[in-house]
């Protein structure tokens, strides 16, 4: 739904209690039909193990998904702009030195969102918001197999640049390049010569989403620098505090702002963005105003509550649901009443969502491969896949952490074992576990693909081709002469099927954002853990 006309919708607390108290007897509805269910099950369950206690050091480390976890990391080498600082790929050089320029400002860093030569703002800011999560939720685990320094620098590769493309308050840069002169050329982005053209949001032509994520992004990463770089924290939180107050006070979707962005990231609305941006605000502040937005003022028009629906760099309602679970889990006991029965709708959505992704759940979803893998559409399909895995994991360590039992999924019992199982699924399908026999993650195992759809990795690194004739190594059937190491190209068709041609961009082109979905899915994996109690 295009969320560009909606008003703000704040309602005064004396005309809210009415649907809470609705609200509260339906939960105790809820609570006693699952009472029911229980006495009927407790004999199976009583025989079950119980949840696995797990101390605050990570557990024994399940190597496939370290190795898998070392390569993914390596792609966003691949991916940055700048001048490069001990990068870990060989065939990657300084680029992009002179982008945002022709407006006084150095946006030479950041990173290339896919297999081309553009930076847009809004999938960069939801990569390093995933990114930052993972590091909060996993950094020990990470820490373990040695990826989280590796990590803490991806994530300020991609801040450094949203800190300088936000100039003034109101004022953002989303967008360096033009996309129909970047796909009219084939070349690596060392050699680009096209111009360079930028594209901002403000007052005057709002872009709430973006806006809102890229507050996001400044709001998690600020706790993850915290203790490393205090200063550079607070810069992060000053930004992101800025950035929220001009998305929610102009808003207006930027796929009708700038409508040249819908061909490539179009929105389908802003109002999740709000909900998760404030709800990333409130864990940086702990800042009360910020969960009442998302709660009792913003909730009922944005949250989707008992619909839920598919996490992606352009949905972030089940996301924000999982996110705001973890209030539920681990903070509740000192907020206000309305507080905790908003969080409650959250968490019951979220679990409407996890029950929807166990295989033989009474309400599993049916987007799904033959062999199991969440597809949700052909355009890469791997999205889906690995972001609802990495949101079954989390969910399954805050059963875990919190000592929860049980997930309760329409008169069916499911324990976190099962949400976890789920999440080993869909890793182990990327990894190669599929028909195919084939790890869509470039590097892993023995069989993957040859012909990423990805410029820099598809030319020669002395290649003397320009512009146009660079076209010639996209058509060539050879493969990449340059390995992208860690890429997660988009995946199989519905038929678990893929085409390993370099011109198949649907399935075939890696993106910054599908890595950090399976770094942190595989930062989840890579041992057992409890998840801290405070981000």
């Amino acid at each position: 739904m295009v969320e560009g006309e909606e008003k703000a919708y704040h309602r005064e607390s004396n005309t809210s209690w009415g649907w809470r108290l609705i609200l509260l007897l339906y939960i105790s509805l809820v609570a006693a039909a699952a009472t029911l269910t229980l006495l009927r099950n407790f004999n199976h369950y009583f025989h079950s193990s119980q949840v696995t206690q797990v101390l605050g050091r990570p557990g024994p480390v399940v190597q496939n998904y370290a190795k898998a976890l070392q390569l993914a990391t390596q792609f966003f080498d691949a991916q940055k702009s700048g001048k490069l600082v001990k990068n870990r790929v060989a065939w990657r050089g300084d680029s992009g030195l002179q982008d945002g320029s022709e407006e006084g400002l150095d946006l030479s860093k950041g990173m290339y969102d896919a297999g081309d030569l553009l930076k847009f703002g809004f999938p960069m800011a939801f990569t390093a918001t995933v990114l930052s999560w993972a590091i909060l939720e996993y950094g020990d685990q990470m820490k373990e197999v040695k990826q989280l320094g590796h990590a803490h620098d991806s994530l300020k590769w991609i801040t450094d640049y949203l800190i300088n493309a936000h100039p003034s308050p109101n004022v953002l840069y989303i967008q360096v390049g033009d996309p129909e002169l970047d796909h009219n050329c084939w070349q690596r982005p060392e050699t680009m010569t096209e111009r360079r053209p930028l594209v901002q949001i403000n007052t005057s032509f709002p872009g709430t989403e973006v806006a809102a994520e890229t507050a996001a992004a400044m709001a998690s990463a600020s706790l993850v620098f915290r203790k490393i770089d205090s200063s550079y924290s607070k810069s992060l939180l000053k930004h992101a505090k800025q950035l929220f107050n001009f998305a929610d006070t102009y808003r207006g979707s930027y796929s009708v702002s700038i409508p040249q962005v819908q061909e490539f990231y179009n929105s389908s609305g802003y109002g999740d963005e709000l909900l998760w941006a404030a709800t990333w605000l409130y864990h940086a502040t702990g800042d009360l105003d910020y969960l009442k937005y998302v709660t009792e003022q913003n909730g009922p028009a944005f949250a989707n509550w008992g619909s839920p629906s598919w996490f992606s760099w352009d949905d972030k309602h089940a996301a924000t649901q999982v996110l705001m679970s973890r209030i539920s889990f681990f903070g509740a006991k000192e907020l206000p009443m309305a507080e905790n029965l908003d969080l409650q709708m959250y968490r019951k959505t979220a679990e409407v969502f996890l029950c929807g992704l166990i295989p033989d759940s009474p309400t599993a979803a049916p987007d799904r491969t033959d062999n199991g893998l969440i597809w949700v559409g052909e355009w890469n399909c791997l999205q889906h896949a690995m972001s609802s895995a990495f949101l079954a994991v989390l969910y399954s360590d805050y059963m875990v952490t919190s000592q929860t039992e049980m997930l309760y999924c329409d008169g069916k019992i499911y324990k976190p074992e099962d949400l976890r199982s789920f999440a080993i699924s869909q890793a182990d399908y990327a990894l190669g576990k599929n028909p195919m026999k084939m790890s869509y993650l470039v590097g892993y195992g023995g069989n993957y693909p040859q012909q990423v759809h990805h410029r820099g990795s598809s030319i020669p690194v002395d290649a003397d081709t320009g512009c146009r004739d660079g076209f010639k190594w996209l058509y060539s059937p050879d493969p990449n002469p340059n390995v992208a190491v860690g890429a997660l190209v988009g995946g199989p068709f519905q038929n678990d099927s893929y085409m390993d041609i370099r011109n198949n961009s649907m399935q075939g082109e890696p993106s910054t954002y599908n890595s950090a979905l399976i770094v942190a899915l595989l930062s989840g994996l890579v041992s057992t853990s409890s998840v801290p109690k405070h981000l």
